[in-house]
Parts: C-alpha cells; structure tokens; sequence
C-alpha cells in the first residue's frame, strides 16, 4: 500500500454559489504520507475538505476525474467510515455537560450525544484511545470544563475511535492561545505513531512540524506549489502565497514567519 492513492484528482474544477473554489485541480495523495494542505482564507482550503467528503461535486468534463479510495462513485457510509474530519464547527454541536469518555463513545455511533447502550468493548475502545493519546485524566471530565486545546484534542480522540483511514484536521489550532495550540500540536505529532494517517488543513504556519511528508501551498483555487517541507516552505513562496513580504525560519524543528518592512 505504500504507493497506492487514496485520492486522486485530475482536472477538477468546483463551484460553490456561483463562484469557481477549485481551479483545474491535479492532486495525487498516497496511503502512506502525512499532507499539510495551507494557504490564506478563502483559498479554496475548507472547499477541497468539501470535495473529499462529498459536500460539493466537481463540474463533469471529459477530461476530469476524481477517485476516492479509488473509486469514482463511494457509497457515503463507506467514505465517513474511512475517513474523519474534524472542525471547529463540531464544537457547536456539543452538549457542554456531556463526560469526555461519552464524547469520544459517540463517535462510534456517529451522534454527539450520551450513549446509553454502550458495550464493554465500545468501552475499551474509548480506554485504549484515550491512554494512546495520555488523555485519560480527562475522562470524567465535563466537555465544558475543559480548555480549548483540550477540547479539540478530545475531538480528534473522537475522530479517531473508529479508526479511520484518513483523518482531516481542519484549522486544528484556530483561536487557541498560545499553550493550547503548543498542546494540540504536540498531541497531533504523537499521532503519527498510529496507522491514520492525516490530511491537515491551516493557514498557520507554526502548525507544519517534522510529521508532515508534504506541504501544499492553495491560493484562489489553485495549487502553486507542492512538495518536501525543505524544498517549498521558503520566503519566495510565503510571499507569493500570503500577498505579503516576509522571512521565513526554521528553529528547534518548527517554522516561524516574520513580516518584513512595507
């Protein structure tokens, strides 16, 4: 499985009320790569998220093609088996009393509420993704207690329960202040030791760390660079991506960006 696809686009042109949000896409993504997909808002980011999942279809054309899990028609239960996608819009749908343990319980079942009808196993499965993550100290813990990093961290847990394929991380570190983001960034790096693999998505710099085999740079639709961190994350193309000057390093195994003058 090393070279084979799970996603494969040629082509690919999207509209999203009336406006063109994926221009000419050609992407090929294997099994066995860790992919940061960044670009600024509105880049068409969250719209290829959209086409993964199945949200938005591309424009049929004789020369386009899409495969997912190659195939070009995936029943829906199979791709949101196989795949999990985790946003910060998930939050919303939350009961704030609901224990972490139940939380992560409920992605076995695809709700967001208490499951009453819980089995041993259902309940070992929490216990071992919880101890993977070294969360276990938050399972009794009310989902509005937590703090931000700690919530998203017991989403992904969440997500990661019915163990997927692949699991989307959609603008992970969004609104986190600093110790939260530093949290969910080191909890997202240990994921690597477990058989997902994972597609993130971010306007952030500071999220790309050494996990990321393949950094995609999206501006207006389009993809303007892809490839090895050390070969595309640089300032030429930072500036090209973002409109702005800046200078881009490397400390410690993470990236920082700097604005130069106007």
């Amino acid at each position: 499985m090393v070279n084979k696809l799970w996603f494969e686009a040629k082509n690919i042109n999207c509209f999203k009320n009336g406006f063109r949000v994926i221009r000419d896409l050609n992407l090929k993504i294997a099994y066995s790569e860790n992919v940061i997909l960044i670009g600024p808002n509105g880049a068409g980011k969250s719209s290829l998220i959209e086409v993964i999942n199945r949200n938005i279809y591309p424009v049929i054309a004789n020369d386009s093609k899409l495969k997912i899990f190659d195939k070009e028609l995936i029943n829906l239960w199979e791709l949101r088996k196989r795949i999990s996608t985790v946003n910060n819009d998930i939050k919303n749908r939350i009961n704030p009393n609901l224990k972490v343990f139940d939380l992560i319980l409920s992605g076995l079942y695809e709700r967001y509420c208490y499951i009453q009808s819980k089995s041993e196993s259902d309940s070992y499965e929490v216990e071992k993704i919880m101890k993977k993550m070294n969360i276990s100290n938050l399972s009794k813990n009310s989902f509005s207690y937590l703090s931000d990093g700690e919530k998203q961290i017991s989403l992904i847990a969440r997500a990661l329960i019915k163990k997927p394929d692949i699991l989307i991380l959609d603008e992970p570190i969004a609104s986190l202040d600093y110790r939260s983001k530093f949290f969910v960034v080191d909890k997202i790096n240990e994921l690597s030791k477990l058989n997902t693999k994972i597609l993130c998505v971010t306007h952030d710099i500071s999220t790309i760390t050494k996990i990321y085999d393949r950094v995609i740079m999206l501006k207006d639709g389009k993809i303007i660079t892809d490839g090895e961190q050390s070969k595309v994350i640089n300032s030429e193309n930072l500036n090209k991506l973002y409109g702005i000057k800046v200078k881009v390093t490397k400390n410690n195994g993470l990236w920082n960006i700097k604005r130069l003058s106007k």
